[in-house]
């Protein structure tokens, strides 16, 4: 198999997971992340294992520039890209008034623009192959105002509105795109948002990477609009959806604001 698959947030977690499974069905992979020896020992791991071909960049698409030069590498290389994972994405707790504005804009740069980059510019790549997918990676955070999360949250539910207009948009044409929802996961973002409390309590809950990788990349091969992967999620989206939304900012308030 030619193809390759280009992964963002590769190195770790859903990311690193996805890269391992796509490996394992044959696809070449191309792989951005932030830190390039992480980069290197996961692509030397899957050259060894599986026999496909692997290249990485180093890139922070915190960077406005990044996305562009994502791009670029890409062509350089004339890699035929049939698949586009856009994972990278985190969060930053506190109210949006006493957050540095400064780190909230680099957050919505890789969670938001960076996506809407990243799929404009190969999108004509995609629109080559035979059969192409965009696999977006939401969070569960999009289907709720989330107070001290408001930014991330509103992020998230950005990339389920943005990738299901362009799937009905691209619906003539041989590239289908997903949106794949994750709640907790076993993959350190609730540490690394701040959210130390919380993330004791999310380990009781956490789903396991491979498990929603696994998920993932399935409803995207059948060419599903959106997926949440695991019975609680499901049970929560919909909720979240049918409950009085005043209600449930309160009580996520009351969550969140005592997570650190």
């Amino acid at each position: 198999m030619g193809s390759y698959a280009l992964i963002t947030g590769a190195s770790k977690g859903i990311g690193k997971a996805m890269a391992s499974q796509l490996a394992a069905k044959g696809y070449n992979l191309l792989l951005i992340a932030r830190t390039e020896n992480e980069l290197q020992l996961l692509a030397d791991e899957l050259i060894a294992s599986y026999k496909v071909k692997v290249s990485y960049l180093s890139a922070d698409l915190a960077n406005q520039l990044s996305p562009k030069i994502v791009a670029d590498w890409c062509r350089g290389l004339h890699a035929e890209v049939s698949i586009l994972i856009n994972n990278a994405g985190y969060g930053l707790w506190g109210d949006f008034a006493e957050l540095a504005l400064a780190e909230q804009l680099n957050m919505l740069q890789v969670n938001l623009n960076s996506v809407v980059e990243l799929t404009y510019h190969l999108l004509p790549l995609l629109k080559n192959q035979e059969r192409a997918y965009i696999l977006n990676v939401s969070s569960m955070a999009a289907y709720q105002a989330l107070p001290t999360l408001a930014l991330y949250a509103a992020s998230k539910a950005f990339i389920i509105s943005f990738s299901r207009a362009i799937r009905y948009e691209l619906k003539n044409t041989s590239v289908s795109v997903t949106v794949l929802s994750p709640g907790p996961t076993d993959t350190g973002f609730a540490h690394r948002a701040g959210l130390d409390r919380l993330a004791d309590l999310a380990d009781k809950f956490n789903m396991q990477p491979a498990d929603v990788a696994r998920i993932g990349l399935k409803g995207m091969f059948e060419c599903k609009v959106e997926i949440i992967p695991g019975l609680l999620n499901k049970l929560s989206a919909y909720g979240a959806k049918h409950l009085n939304k005043a209600w449930i900012e309160r009580i996520s308030a009351g969550l969140y604001r005592n997570a650190k």
